[in-house]
C-alpha cells in the first residue's frame, strides 16, 4: 500500500516534471563546466570549485519544505566531508605530473580520498560531531 502511494507520488505528472526539470539544471551545469574547461581551464576550475551541488541541494530541499534545522545539519556535514575530498585533487594532480596513466591516477586518487574518508570518520566522532 505504502508502495503504491509512493509510486502515485512520484510518478504524477507535477513530480515527474520537477524532477526533469532538477535532472536537466545539474546536468547543463555539468555540461557548461567541461565545455568551459576546454577554453579556460583556470575559470572551468572557479566554477567546479563552487559548492554549486550542494546549493542546488539545498534550493530543491528548500523547495520541497525542508526544516531549516536539517539544511543546518546538512550543511555542517558537507563542511566537514570536503576536508578529505581535497585529496582527490592534490593526489591527482601529483600523479599525472609524474607521468602517470589517466584512468590508474584517478582511481588510486579516489581510493586516497576513500581512505581519507575511512580515516576522518572516527576522528570526528571521537569530537562527538555525527554524520
Amino acid at each position: 500500500m505504502l508502495a503504491q502511494h509512493c509510486a502515485h507520488l512520484i510518478f504524477t505528472p507535477p513530480a515527474m516534471l520537477y524532477y526533469c526539470i532538477k535532472i536537466i539544471v545539474s546536468a547543463v551545469l555539468i555540461l557548461a563546466i567541461s565545455e568551459i574547461a576546454k577554453r579556460h581551464s583556470g575559470f572551468a576550475a572557479l566554477v567546479a570549485s563552487l559548492p554549486i551541488t550542494s546549493v542546488l541541494a539545498f534550493i530543491w530541499l528548500h523547495v520541497e519544505s525542508t526544516p531549516n534545522e536539517q539544511l543546518a545539519e546538512l550543511s555542517g556535514q558537507i563542511f566537514w566531508l570536503v576536508l578529505p575530498s581535497l585529496i582527490l585533487f592534490l593526489a591527482f594532480a601529483f600523479m599525472l605530473r609524474l607521468g602517470m596513466n589517466f584512468w590508474l591516477s584517478l582511481i588510486l586518487s579516489m581510493a586516497a580520498t576513500a581512505c581519507a574518508y575511512l580515516a576522518l570518520l572516527p576522528l570526528l566522532k571521537r569530537f562527538g560531531i555525527s554524520l
